[in-house]
């Protein structure tokens, strides 16, 4: 699939089953969804731009690098949150704004309820969070909505996509990559994953 990179590495495969297990509890499902994105974080920040730098060791001068993009994490509300720690592992300075948005259990489309973005997002890369790709109505107002506020250069990254969100993302925003550990195999009439894991933001704050 065109800009579609699926991580393939045996501690997120490890990782994925735990979470996908019905029985594992709240914590460390929470846990777990950390750890699994900084695996998904590492992936998504390698197209970073790098500047050099001159450096001392403790035995002489050498040259070394600096990241010379600055960086926006944005969750979607809620469970975007429990990617977000996987990012700032590694770029404590990223800034991170928040979107929140939850899927009418009617329609299934996104309802839009609260927006804060940090100022400069017009210069940053922007890295959108969300351990569901679903139908990807979500995903695409979000990323419509950062692009209405100046952000030029975006990358979802997911834990597990469906086909049809995939596709419905990418029709929507053909320029926006996206980095995801599985792609499922297709949604229900509900409009869940198949397999799936289940609602992740219950699975993260314990409110199933």
């Amino acid at each position: 699939m065109e800009h579609v990179t699926v991580i393939e590495h045996p501690i997120l495969q490890r990782d994925l089953t735990v979470l996908r297990r019905a029985d594992t509890p709240f914590g460390v499902f929470r846990s777990t969804l950390s750890d699994v994105s900084s695996i998904l974080a590492y992936e998504a920040l390698r197209s970073l731009r790098m500047r050099e730098v001159r450096i001392d060791t403790p035995l002489e001068p050498t040259q070394g690098y600096v990241i010379d993009d600055p960086v926006v994490v944005v969750p979607i509300l809620r469970a975007g949150l429990g990617m977000v720690d996987g990012f700032v592992r590694f770029l404590p300075e990223a800034r991170v704004g928040h979107l929140g948005m939850y899927r009418d259990e009617s329609t299934h489309e996104p309802v839009d309820y609260y927006t804060s973005v940090p100022p400069g997002i017009e210069e940053a890369r922007v890295f959108v969070v969300d351990p569901m790709l679903a139908t990807g109505g979500s995903a695409a107002g979000a990323i419509a909505h950062l692009k209405r506020l100046g952000a030029q250069s975006i990358v979802l990254v997911t834990l597990v996509s469906a086909p049809e969100g995939i596709a419905f993302v990418h029709g929507a925003h053909p320029d926006v990559p996206l980095v995801t550990a599985v792609v499922d195999r297709e949604l229900d009439e509900n409009a869940y994953i198949r397999p799936g894991l289940g609602d992740a933001g219950d699975r993260i704050f314990g409110t199933s």
